[in-house]
């Protein structure tokens, strides 16, 4: 069976809820996700509706990852993705089949990269030639 049809807002609406109680219950994780959600109902049905677009083009999702993620960057780091990353790992794979959980955690890994490279990379001002001409 492909992975497309191991996939579906059924599965993700499965998914996503479970998840997100482990990272709430997180000790590193949990403290920065309740102060940051006001809505946890709200913001698990837009979470579905994300990785609906994500993984089935739907559509769905109407709004801007990196921005939602911007707001909190004080609290983000590095460590906290690769926590997330774990987690969703150790939940994909017990509750997808092996093709479905490897392709959510493919996903999910490019999307933490880029968000990573928006919060975290800087470039150097460029160099200047000290007013030599």
């Amino acid at each position: 069976m492909e992975q497309a049809a191991q996939i579906d807002d059924a599965a993700l609406e499965r998914l996503i809820p479970l998840f997100y109680q482990r990272v709430r219950a997180d000790a590193e994780l949990g403290p920065v996700f309740n102060d940051a959600v006001d809505d946890w109902p709200e913001h698990l049905e837009r979470l579905v509706a994300f990785w609906s677009s994500v993984m089935l083009t739907s559509g769905r999702y109407k709004g801007n990852p990196m921005i939602a993620h911007l707001k909190h960057k004080a609290r983000i780091t590095p460590s906290l993705f690769d926590r997330w990353l774990a987690l969703w790992a150790h939940t994909t794979a017990e509750v997808m089949p092996p093709a479905a959980a490897a392709a959510l955690q493919t996903k999910a890994a490019r999307i933490a990269e880029s968000l990573q490279l928006a919060l975290f990379f800087r470039l150097d001002p460029p160099a200047t030639d000290g007013g030599a001409r």
